[in-house]
């Protein structure tokens, strides 16, 4: 039992001595006011500040530069700072920031720690502190503030009136405690040219002392705090506020709506041409002239792709502009194919080749007369331009108003944005409607129609046409259109078992009877390392590759170092 006493108090004692050897307090915070004649007053703060045997870098002290009225309005304080230094008058380093409506001066030397007891004088000037009544004028203000962490042993304040007065024309009170108390554990007086106040007991933290000085009007001059008006209650606020939210409005409820119903009227095709099953021809342009290839895909799909450039391709080689050649590659296990475009004839001075086949040869034969399919960096920036090009080039054929991709790009953007904006009704609506509104003309649509009907004849296995053996041009001609819709296998497997002769611009390099399955295979293959050749190797996430000629010391992930300082 005795030890259980004994420790009892042992503990008690090593509370009470730890708390009293690591606590902090400020021992004295003293503030002397001037209330000068041009209405503005001058702040002294004495606060001597014990940290005890705790290490610190210093205080901070927080001053409010806006106050508030009964009726909630807020006044700004102009508030200007003259010196911060220790008792002996050495300047203290401090840097100010505002928190909210506080003014926040940390004060101290972040390479340093402190102990013990320290004097913070603080001294300033401030404009609007003063309350003109109809019968007096009034100095109301809280000498310590009411968000200290720490304990204040006692408080005082001296304010000095702007000139000598009757003590009967001077009014005083104070108070102490937490933000709200009426209590008066303070004590005053007065001289008639200085007010005196001093806390009767210790200052519990966030608890606070004010003081209230009234004294006859017209002795000092009248200089009201200028009204903190919210940016949005001014005019221009206002009108702000009122674009806001008709902006708001019309991004969030409106935009979607309109995009629904503006796809409605005019993002959807006319329907003017019913698809047949039996058509021959391709599509016209605007001129009279039948469609590309090429240009039927992009019609067909309204997107000019890797599809729409490799039947352009098969194209310019049945009208003998290029050849494709399959050729042997020694490895050292076997052997395989790599494939070749090989310049058959000039293309600048033909008429015929569209800007869009133009920039592909030109591409293609620069600086050679042959290119390796699978082994060119330079494919991907032609056929960049080349689709560009073949864009503009169904605009120009009268199939579409504006460019079909600059329209999706548009309403991408748009969808883009409205995620940023956490807009899903617009998110929704561009990527189902806006993305869906590059409409082809009333021309467009026929020859749309036209379109549909010939991959219905390309892709259809119901019927075999007797001249197929007796046409062989048949095939050749309408094999790049096969292409642009992705059929090119199923037209070439009608042909498997008619005597065909092998097309004179693609030469492969094993021998034997011509199959036409055989031939749509190895050209499938010549395409599909065109394909890879054309598009750039890029990472899911973005990064780039260290090979291709894009790798260099340094690059790619990782990295950094260390060292001593």
């Amino acid at each position: 039992m005795r030890k259980l006493i004994f420790l009892f108090i042992f503990t008690l004692l090593f509370l009470f001595t730890s708390s009293s050897v690591f606590a902090e307090q400020i021992n004295s915070f003293d503030a002397t006011i001037n209330i000068n004649k041009d209405g503005t007053i001058s702040v002294l703060e004495k606060i001597n500040y014990d940290f005890g045997s705790l290490s610190r870098h210093g205080i901070y002290r927080t001053i409010p530069t806006v106050k508030t009225n009964q009726n909630g309005k807020k006044y700004k304080l102009d508030f200007q700072i003259k010196s911060l230094t220790d008792g002996s008058g050495e300047t203290y380093n401090f840097s100010p920031s505002y928190q909210g409506n506080d003014l926040q001066l940390k004060i101290g030397d972040a390479d340093r720690t402190i102990t013990g007891l320290h004097e913070y004088d603080i001294s300033y000037n401030m404009s609007g502190a003063l309350t003109y009544f109809s019968d007096h004028d009034e100095l109301y203000w809280n000498i310590t503030g009411n968000d200290w962490d720490v304990p204040i042993e006692k408080a005082s304040a001296t304010i000095s009136l702007p000139e000598k007065l009757n003590a009967s024309s001077i009014k005083l009170v104070c108070f102490t405690g937490y933000y709200g108390i009426k209590e008066s554990n303070c004590s005053f007086q007065t001289d008639g040219e200085k007010v005196f106040f001093i806390s009767k007991a210790v200052l519990a933290s966030k608890e606070g002392m004010t003081i209230a000085v009234g004294f006859p009007k017209n002795l000092v001059a009248v200089l009201e705090p200028q009204e903190v008006i919210p940016f949005f209650n001014t005019f221009v606020g206002k009108i702000v506020l009122f674009a806001i939210i008709t902006l708001a409005v019309l991004w969030y409820l409106l935009y979607p709506l309109w995009l629904i119903l503006k796809w409605y009227q005019y993002g959807r095709d006319p329907k003017i041409f019913k698809p047949v099953t039996t058509w021959f021809d391709p599509p016209k342009n605007k001129h009279g002239g039948f469609l590309t290839p090429g240009e039927t895909g992009a019609l067909y799909d309204e997107r000019a792709d890797m599809r729409d450039i490799t039947a352009t391709i098969v194209d310019l080689a049945r009208r003998k502009f290029l050849k494709i050649e399959e050729r042997k590659k020694k490895k050292l296990l076997g052997s395989s194919s790599v494939f070749y475009l090989v310049q058959s004839k000039e293309y600048l001075a033909d008429p015929s080749v569209l800007l869009f086949e133009s920039r592909l040869l030109s591409g293609f034969f620069s600086k050679n007369s042959e290119i390796e399919l699978s082994q060119n960096e330079s494919l991907y920036d032609t056929v960049s331009e080349a689709k560009n090009l073949l864009y503009k080039q169904t605009v120009s054929d009268g199939l579409f108003p504006t460019n079909p991709n600059d329209t999706r790009n548009f309403y991408t953007g748009i969808m883009v944005a409205a995620a940023i904006t956490l807009n899903p009704l617009l998110f929704a609506s561009s990527l189902i409607f806006g993305r869906s509104m590059s409409k082809r003309t009333l021309f467009g649509a026929e020859q749309l129609g036209i379109a549909k009907s010939l991959r219905n004849f390309l892709s259809s296995q119901e019927r075999q046409l007797k001249f197929q053996a007796d046409k062989q041009m048949m095939f050749e001609k309408l094999l790049p259109f096969a292409v642009a819709f992705g059929v090119e296998k199923v037209w070439a497997e009608r042909f498997k078992n008619l005597n065909l002769q092998p097309p004179e611009w693609f030469t492969g390099y094993q021998s034997g009877t011509f199959n036409s399955m055989i031939f749509a295979s190895a050209l499938s293959s010549s395409m599909s390392s065109f394909s890879t050749a054309a598009t750039p190797v890029r990472s899911s996430s973005g990064f780039s590759s260290g090979f291709g000629g894009g790798g260099f010391s340094g690059g790619g992930g990782g990295g950094g170092g260390g060292g001593s300082w």
